[in-house]
């Protein structure tokens, strides 16, 4: 089942470079808490309104969701006709009729999906910008699914898309897309609006309330810990990249690489076996290369998939590319092997 629809063609694919997993120590919180102020011995303080995070961290955590589904919107009236955007406030353009099927068709999708893991108790979360496009797509989309099967829905309006100045004139518009290509897409901020990197503001305070409610098992019923939750997350093409962006941390130049998603098109991000979310648990290499993702970025999601949380990647790829230094220092090496050899 393909689920990514990037607007782009991609180069051939690469194999993926084989990864050596590296273990790191877990941390461990103090076990006694105090109740007023004191320096520590090396000097540093504890202050008692931490108490409550020590407390969270010396017990057991939910299980995290199974997956987190990033679902774009369908084919919208704007999509069809940019001159809607003159005309129509960005928030109030809703979808066509085509659009309303492909949201109908990816809930089946999701639905399909989640059913392949044979448990009977599954359950899905909703997070959805407020935008009526995407109210739409949700509403559409949320047909497949029973009532005893959604956990919950939230507005959220940090999962909005990016403002492009109110009402748009079509003719600036279109020269204000062309300076954003020699610009930069991730800096470029639209004249009354907002830039990529804009979004990237908001989208981190909306990843910090989402993993707050993942570590407190916010979609859980009282008492409940159930591990078949999946979350949900319709949103817009844009938004959706940046959350991907902050979510695995890649460069602003991977950012720029990445390609739209298709109307009503999905990604999942599946837990591992260690307990993180990577791409390549669901899609297939091809797919996330269509998507735009590079040898690197691959190589970090095939660590995803084996690492736990909390664990970070001493074997980056990024790490070799970006400080060449560290080839100048091999080739240096081997050269002064080669002439104490001879």
């Amino acid at each position: 089942m393909a689920t990514l629809s990037p607007s782009l063609s991609s180069a051939s694919a690469l194999p993926i470079l084989q990864l050596k997993l590296f273990a790191s120590n877990s941390i461990q919180c103090c076990e006694n808490s105090r109740e007023s102020v004191k320096l520590t011995s090396n000097g540093l303080a504890t202050f008692p309104e931490k108490n409550a995070l020590s407390s969270l961290a010396a017990k057991v955590l939910p299980p995290r969701p199974r997956r987190i589904i990033l679902v774009r919107h369908g084919q919208s009236e704007g999509n069809v006709d940019e001159s809607v955007y003159t005309r129509v406030a960005d928030p109030k353009i809703g979808l066509t009729e085509k659009g309303l099927a492909e949201a109908l068709e990816c809930g089946r999708e999701i639905k399909e999906l989640i059913e392949q893991d044979k448990a009977g108790n599954w359950k899905v979360y909703f997070y959805v910008s407020p935008y009526r496009r995407t109210l739409e797509t949700l509403k559409s989309l949320a047909r497949a699914f029973e009532r005893p099967r959604i956990a919950g829905i939230r507005e959220e309006p940090r999962l909005r898309e990016q403002d492009f100045g109110n009402f748009q004139d079509r003719e600036n518009m279109r020269l204000q897309k062309a300076m954003r290509m020699l610009y930069g897409r991730f800096f470029y901020r639209f004249p009354n609006g907002e830039s990529a990197a804009d979004v990237y503001d908001r989208i981190t305070g909306f990843r910090e309330t989402l993993r707050s409610d993942i570590d407190i098992g916010r979609f859980q019923p009282p008492g409940q810990r159930n591990p078949n939750m999946n979350l949900v997350i319709v949103s817009h093409g844009l938004t959706l990249r940046v959350f991907l962006m902050r979510w695995y941390k890649w460069t602003v130049e991977q950012f720029e690489g990445l390609n739209n998603l298709g109307n009503g098109k999905m990604v999942v991000m599946e837990k591992g076996y260690g307990g993180r979310y990577s791409l390549l648990m669901h899609h297939t290499e091809e797919e996330l290369r269509g998507f735009g993702l590079t040898d690197e970025m691959l190589m970090d999601q095939e660590w995803q998939k084996f690492a736990k949380p909390g664990e970070l990647n001493y074997d980056c790829p990024m790490m070799n590319s970006f400080f060449t230094h560290f080839n100048e220092e091999v080739s240096q090496d081997a050269s002064e092997a080669k002439y104490h050899d001879q």
